[in-house]
């Protein structure tokens, strides 16, 4: 696993240990920020803000600051994977982002974001898709806490799993399958019937 592009352009990320933690391949990296890249192009000169929900090892997050995202944010439970991460930023000399530990419900529900997110990307482990609905249902309800007015919030799925169009104020705009994976991006702002 490495950092596809930009300042950190392939360096080698750590994954960690077992089979608990899924890393995001990096190939369907590569298609996620294919389409993200014109988005943060666009936000360079306010910075884009970006959230990597159940976090890993972090690629995600770290391929955003490595493409020029102003400030990242990463939530991660699991403490193979948080000692991971961890290893990944200070591998790199990433000091600036911030490392939240818990549950990504609880984060949610109880912290309060300096400011709204730009992007929001969640990929939580496959065996509870549980979490889909409610992480969705949580920031399509509260998502004037957390994203910005033109957010984009991405679930990476399995694609024989089928998520909802909607939550609360999240519309699907579009769905990207590459292998076994798949990519939702939602909108925020645009009301359910």
């Amino acid at each position: 696993m490495r950092v596809i592009a930009g300042q950190f352009r392939s360096r080698p990320l750590a994954a960690p240990p077992g089979l608990a933690t899924r890393p995001t391949s990096d190939r369907l990296r590569e298609t996620l920020f294919n389409v993200l890249a014109p988005r943060i192009a666009a936000g360079e000169a306010d910075g884009v803000r970006f959230l990597d929900l159940y976090s890993g090892s972090g690629a995600v997050g770290i391929e955003a600051i490595s493409r020029g995202a102003a400030h990242v944010e990463f939530v991660e439970k699991a403490r193979p994977a948080l000692k991971t991460l961890r290893e990944n930023l200070a591998r790199l000399g990433i000091a600036d982002a911030v490392v939240h530990t818990g549950s990504v419900g609880a984060f949610l529900r109880s912290h309060v974001p300096e400011a709204s997110f730009d992007i929001v990307f969640l990929d939580p482990p496959y065996d509870l898709a549980g979490e889909y609905a409610s992480t969705l249902g949580l920031l399509g309800g509260a998502g004037a806490a957390w994203l910005a007015e033109d957010a984009l919030v991405i679930a990476e799925h399995r694609r024989k799993e089928s998520l909802a169009d909607t939550y609360g104020t999240l519309t699907r705009t579009r769905l990207l399958q590459q292998g076994d994976a798949a990519l939702s991006f939602y909108a925020w702002g645009m009301k359910s019937e």
